[in-house]
């Protein structure tokens, strides 16, 4: 079979390296087992393009976060992912015969041999941007101020690339109890950071930022970084405000997020509400341990009408609770003597299938709560609730359980009545509540066996 042509390796090169990490690595497995002279071809590129980019992973591994938008959705310093490749390509021509320094599995990312390769790539690159700046970030029509900024902006953080890899070492102990000697060792980088470009400081922390999995801990790298930085006052006028008003602007947008959420039959609130109230309860407490906010400040303002709203939203959600268990712990009135009666499991009318899915979107969004209700104040609501469902779950069961083994019902009756007792346990389970689900779940089974033996 013929070799592909010079134009159709062009071609796959471009597509090979625009293909996103897992799917050349998912690609280039299936390739491997194909059969053929191209198919041989497509897998030595896709090798090769595996092994330039962790190359590259290792030299520009300070600059990586920078290319690809943070996960958590907070605002920060980004650079076009199709960048990267274009400025890896043009940095590592600039000494080839180094490369396999980096390919070495006999040396640690840390080892000393390492490290100045991967620095003299960075610093390469620093230079391919300021001399071919339209090779590495082509110009759009319509886009040249973006474009400059963005230009200017990633020259500046690949000129403290080498100050960042050191930086990067410490980072755990920043955010965590650093030592008088840690402490100055930060805010020496932020000086030293200041000397080498403009803006050297808060540019720093932005590439450190990237690096922060836990978006509201940069906090802490800005208050360590200068005695009076914990002050509103002091920090809402530096440079470093900007970290702070992006964490509040995505509490802002989470909050409306949950607000907007309406647990209706058939909606599931799905991890991501969840994981919006988690986020800005450990957002909102993080600013409060961290920083001396200013009750009628900006800052301090915001923050306090965040958790108005979302306490009112999640309120709101608690009180939903009560009466959606409602409609899916049907009950009637049965005579015992007389005119006495009580309670008893309704088991002729089967609950709705959307009763079910409401009483599991708001009780999936009471147990996400269990952490965050605190910080909200709404922790005695909660647990009042939760305590409340588990009661009156287990009393409906009690009841349930009672008619089935009564033989009250019908067969057909009593098998839907135990397949809903299984439903209740889920529910339950939701809300934490182990122990009671599993006590649920064996009395269901039992009584199953009687009305089948019986």
């Amino acid at each position: 079979m013929a070799e592909l042509s010079v134009a159709q390796r062009a071609v796959l090169a471009q597509m090979v390296e625009r293909l996103p990490d897992r799917t050349l690595k998912t690609l280039s497995l299936a390739v491997a087992q194909m059969p053929g002279e191209k198919a041989r071809i497509l897998s030595q590129m896709l090798a090769e393009e595996g092994v330039d980019r962790k190359r590259r992973a290792v030299a520009f591994a300070p600059m990586m976060p920078l290319f690809a938008p943070r996960r958590d959705g907070v605002e920060g310093l980004t650079f076009p992912s199709a960048v990267l490749p274009r400025l890896w390509k043009a940095a590592s021509a600039t000494a080839p015969a180094l490369l396999t320094t980096l390919d070495d599995i006999r040396l640690r990312e840390d080892d000393p041999k390492v490290v100045a390769v991967a620095d003299r790539y960075c610093i390469a690159a620093s230079g391919v941007i300021r001399d071919k700046a339209d090779v590495i970030w082509p110009p759009t029509l319509g886009q040249e101020d973006e474009r400059d900024a963005g230009l200017a902006s990633l020259v500046q953080c690949f000129d403290l690339a080498v100050l960042a890899r050191r930086a990067l070492k410490s980072l755990p102990h920043w955010i965590l109890r650093p030592t008088p000697d840690q402490l100055a060792e930060l805010r020496l980088l932020i000086r030293d950071a200041g000397e080498i470009t403009p803006d050297g400081g808060p540019r720093m922390l932005e590439i450190l930022f990237a690096h922060l999995a836990d978006a509201s801990l940069v906090l802490r790298l800005v208050v360590h970084s200068s005695r009076s930085a914990s002050n509103e006052g002091v920090l809402s006028g530096s440079e470093m405000a900007v970290f702070v008003n992006r964490l509040l602007a995505e509490v802002e947008a989470r909050v409306a997020r949950v607000g907007a959420f309406k647990p209706t039959a058939g909606v599931d609130p799905g991890p991501q509400i969840k994981a919006d109230i988690t986020w800005c309860a450990e957002t909102l407490a993080e600013l409060d341990m961290t920083l001396q906010l200013d009750p009628s400040g900006e800052w301090g303002t915001a923050a306090r009408d965040a958790r108005v709203r979302i306490n009112r939203g999640l309120s709101n959600t608690l009180k939903s609770t009560d009466k959606a268990l409602d409609r899916v712990l049907p009950l009637k009135r049965v005579k015992t003597a007389g005119r006495m009666t009580r309670e008893a499991a309704d088991l002729e009318h089967p609950v709705p299938p959307e009763a079910v899915q409401t009483a599991v979107a708001l009780l999936t969004l009471v147990g996400a709560m269990r952490t965050a209700a605190q910080i909200f104040g709404i922790e005695s609501q909660r647990s009042q609730l939760v305590q409340s469902a588990i009661d009156r779950i287990t009393t409906f069961v009690d009841l349930t359980i009672e008619a089935v083994n009564a033989g009250e019902a019908e067969v057909e009756t009593e098998d839907r009545a135990l397949a809903h007792v299984e439903t209740l346990a889920g529910l339950l389970l939701l809300i934490d509540a182990t122990e009671p689900a599993r006590t649920v779940r064996r009395r269901a089974a039992a009584a199953g066996t009687l009305a089948r033996t019986g």
